[in-house]
């Protein structure tokens, strides 16, 4: 084989290995005018190479783009390799996160133009994205698990020098008026220590489930569900209870957390009604590109978000002085909904009401037709 068929081989081979690589091979020359394109680039820009190679410059290719990566292109012409990430708008519509390596091409000192080399890394965006997010979810737990321990430390101790002292009282009181006020006091201890219990026992079986067991459920089952076991407290405040939500959505999730979510966020909009109107409770559910939004409206009292966004979904934090309230139930809320992968927001406003809305991954969800 002579010298020339060997290099036309040679040339024939690098250009098929060049237009097999996904990645864009490209050479730009001192003035930016293509001497080289590999076919990557009808895919990230709809450009072919007969449409590039001795026809367009980087400015004409780039657009928008030039200007952001000039200091780029001008560090390659003064001899130095550049490497930088940058989101790509591809012909279709999408975005592309790339990296993008510019080498120059020297000879007698003497820049002649450089080599580019832009490779896909979106998967690899999208993974960091999912792992900055797990690490902040992974933070706020911790958080609220040095919460957790805060609360349990301090409540103990308290009851404990309240059944001290007044276990030293009773052991000196002198009539037994005094010992039975005593023991009435040690009776009110006790039920407020065993109700305390009972709270922190409820919150370690939400955090203790290392690994929770999801499956497809139909959504509207669990609201259904949750309106017919609320029943008499809707009937008994004269509750009306609307659901918007379509019967063909299914979520792959723990179905024990999605009970306790939904049963948590409606008894909330009927415990915190106005007294001057008649409870009014909406769910509706909206599907996005990206995610479901489940969300529970209410006409109720309202929150004051300026003042309690911070203590919102914190333990034993009540903002409407009920008896009742124990301030528990949003902070297993809002464990249980991150722990099936989704995040929840509020939106409310004193004296007309709130909407929490729980958002859920699309590929968590699915729409039979």
């Amino acid at each position: 084989m002579d010298t020339d068929q060997t290099q036309k081989n040679f040339n024939s081979y690098g250009l098929a290995v060049a237009d097999h690589v996904s990645a864009m091979l490209a050479y730009w020359d001192s003035n930016l005018v293509c001497r080289f394109a590999n076919a990557a680039y009808l895919e990230w820009f709809g450009k072919t190479r007969e449409e590039m190679v001795n026809k367009i410059t980087l400015p004409e290719l780039l657009g928008p783009l030039f200007s952001a990566n000039h200091q780029y292109i001008a560090g390659a012409l003064a001899g130095k390799p550049q490497t930088f990430e940058r989101e790509i708008k591809l012909p279709d519509g999408s975005i592309r996160h790339s990296i993008a390596n510019y080498f120059p091409d020297i000879a007698e000192g003497k820049v002649l133009g450089f080599y580019t080399h832009v490779a896909d890394i979106t998967p690899i965006k999208l993974l960091e994205k999912e792992l900055i997010r797990a690490n902040e979810l992974v933070s706020q737990q911790n958080s609220r698990l040095r919460n957790f321990a805060n609360i349990v430390s301090h409540n103990l101790n308290t009851y404990a020098f309240n059944l001290e002292s007044i276990l030293g009282f009773l052991i000196e009181a002198q009539s037994e008026k005094e010992k039975n006020e005593m023991l009435e006091y040690l009776k009110a201890v006790s039920k407020g220590f065993s109700s305390t219990i009972k709270n922190l026992n409820e919150i370690v079986d939400a955090q203790n489930q290392d690994k929770l067991n999801s499956e497809w459920v139909v959504l509207n089952d669990y609201i259904e569900k949750a309106t017919g076991m609320l029943g008499s407290q809707a009937g008994a405040s004269h509750a009306l209870i609307l659901n918007h939500i379509e019967t063909d959505i299914k979520l792959c999730v723990n179905p024990a957390y999605l009970d306790s979510i939904i049963l948590n966020l409606l008894t909330n909009a009927i415990k915190y009604r106005h007294p001057d109107r008649i409870p009014l409770v909406e769910l509706n559910a909206e599907i996005t590109a990206t995610e479901l939004a489940l969300k529970v409206s209410d006409n109720g009292l309202g929150l004051d978000l300026k003042k309690y966004s911070d203590d919102l979904f914190g333990m034993y934090k009540t903002f409407h002085g009920n008896a009742d309230a124990k301030g528990i139930g949003l902070f297993i809320t809002k464990f249980q909904v991150e722990a099936i992968g989704g995040h929840i927001e509020v939106a409310s406003e004193v004296n007309k009401g709130s909407t929490f809305t729980v958002y859920l991954p699309l590929k968590s969800v699915e729409v039979t037709v």
